[in-house]
């Protein structure tokens, strides 16, 4: 087994135990999260509807509408789709 200096043994411990303090953090920003999520629910709120506007606002516009122009196609492709509905209404249609 190879040993390791004992700078070297420092510096791993010390990228560990950060990124063990990272993980807990992590841990209590999903709490929080997940806090809010049930805070808008209490309120009326539909969860999922807001799950995927933080999810579509994360992206540009030109990477939504890039989404929506595929999920159109395939859904035409399946007969999930028909000619005459708006591209705009894909999104809601694959929910």
């Amino acid at each position: 087994m190879t040993t390791l200096q004992v700078s070297t043994q420092n510096q791993l411990r010390q990228l560990v135990e950060q990124i063990e303090r990272l993980e807990e953090e992590k841990k209590a920003l999903a709490g929080d999260i997940r806090d809010k999520f049930l805070e808008a629910k209490a309120v009326g709120f539909d969860v999922k509807a807001l799950r995927k506007i933080v999810s579509l606002r994360k992206k540009s516009k030109t990477d939504r509408d890039e989404e929506d122009a595929i999920l159109a196609t395939y859904m035409h492709a399946l007969g999930m789709l028909d000619d005459t509905q708006p591209e705009r209404q894909v999104m809601d249609a694959a929910e």
